[in-house]
């Protein structure tokens, strides 16, 4: 999907897809709120609250507009926007021009009954509340229980109530009429479901059990769970029942068993994937350091690390190091990738966790938001060890010391560098 940049003298105008009542409002507070934070809800809220009670189109704004309203710059309002897309709260169309127009539909979100049930929202919300505010959140949505068996029921039917009759000549309108519209999550990943199938014997699967429900439900928890076809294939075949269909509820249960075992009993989380654009550095930089840096930017930390790995899965004890990174000290991606290439080639491909503390610690108390900055104070800090230890021959990365470049390159370091783009190109 190509980039559009987003300016403030840009046009907006917001159509309601839906109808909010209090306990939407309610939900996307209590639940909405601890997965994608508070800046998003207020967007949702202000482009909800722009329009009139009789009205489902509002009047056309800039987004200036917005940023005066909200109190912040435009990128952190373009990162709100993209969470709630992401998340099936909101749906952006533009129309290009000297200055762009955009449309932002609202859908509703799902009820705290669908939202309680979901595969992956559910489980995001336990890991970012913890256990005790959870349990908080579910007792307020809870229906208090009440003892009927002493009670008969005895509320009338409605054809006991109501006949028909014969009265005035009406004629069926298609008119688009307001909805509660909600969306469902939407993914780029394209999930091998023909491969999944040919992994599971025929005499235990019936065709019937890849129904749209079912794969809907496979493709979140392959999502959230970080699952392939063949991983999922082998959950599922302890997941069938005596008909060959998919249990829900127990494959939901096998996938949770079977990523906790793999990740020392913990539970995934949600990370918000794009950097924001002023973080990033601008365009046409094709030296060696300037492409790294590309790499280093719009490469996910997961995906960087597997590189390092030579596309295999990282360990449970690397990957435990990259959520305190990114979920405890809240690193930006390029700095974490930065993080990990440095340490990787200063420590001999070993990804010590106190080691790594130390620095990103250092990185965080020093404010360092952008690869380009963690790459500048990892080599300023790794002078000032040489100079301190009299050490000169020691493994550094490949982006060090540019000015090195055009005087010579190592075959070593151009195979290195090769290595590093491929992965990314």
């Amino acid at each position: 999907m190509k980039k559009l940049s987003l300016l403030p003298a840009d046009l907006y105008q917001v159509i309601n897809k839906s109808f909010m009542s209090e306990q939407d409002k309610t939900v996307l507070t209590m639940l909405y709120m601890p997965i994608i934070g508070s800046l998003p809800i207020s967007l949702y809220l202000m482009l909800y609250n722009e329009l009139s009670l009789s009205n489902y189109l509002s009047k056309e704004a800039t987004h200036h507009h917005l940023m005066t309203n909200l109190s912040v710059s435009l990128e952190l309002i373009k990162e709100a926007r993209i969470k709630l897309e992401g998340i099936g709260l909101l749906k952006t169309y533009v129309k290009k021009d000297e200055i762009n127009s955009y449309i932002y539909e609202l859908y509703s979100p799902l009820s705290c009954y669908e939202f309680f049930t979901h595969p992956i929202f559910n489980m995001v919300l336990f890991n970012n509340v913890g256990k005790e505010e959870y349990n908080r959140i579910i007792s307020y949505f809870k229906i208090p229980s009440l003892d009927l068996k002493e009670y008969e029921d005895i509320t009338m039917p409605f054809d006991m109530t109501f006949k028909s009759y014969p009265y005035t000549e009406f004629e069926l309108q298609n008119v688009n009429i307001i909805n509660k519209n909600k969306l469902k999550l939407n993914y780029e990943l394209d999930f091998d479901f023909d491969l999944l199938s040919s992994l599971i014997p025929k005499n235990i699967f019936n065709e019937k059990a890849l129904n749209k429900s079912s794969k809907e439900l496979i493709v979140n928890l392959s999502f959230l769970y970080d699952l392939d076809p063949i991983n999922m294939a082998d959950l599922i075949k302890i997941s069938l029942n005596d008909k060959g269909l998919i249990e829900k509820e127990t494959l939901r249960k096998n996938v949770r068993k079977f990523y906790q075992y793999n990740n020392e009993n913990r539970l995934p989380s949600l990370l918000f994937k794009s950097e924001v654009e002023y973080l990033k550095s601008p365009d046409g930089d094709n030296s060696r350091r300037g492409r790294i840096l590309k790499v280093f930017e719009s490469t996910s930390p997961y995906e960087f690390l597997k590189s390092k790995y030579k596309g295999v899965r990282p360990t449970s004890r690397d990957m435990n190091i990259l959520e305190m990174l990114l979920i405890e000290l809240k690193l930006n991606a390029s700095v974490v990738n930065v993080l990990i290439d440095y340490v990787l080639k200063s420590n001999n491909n070993k990804l010590t966790r106190s080691y790594v503390e130390t620095i990103a610690g250092q990185w965080k108390r020093k404010g360092i938001e952008t690869a380009k900055e963690a790459m500048e104070i990892a080599e300023k800090e790794h002078k000032k060890y040489r100079k301190e230890t009299n050490s000169k021959k020691e493994v550094t990365p490949l982006w060090f010391n540019e000015k090195q470049e055009k005087e010579s390159t190592t075959k070593e370091e151009q195979e290195e560098l090769r290595e590093l783009l491929k992965e990314f190109n």
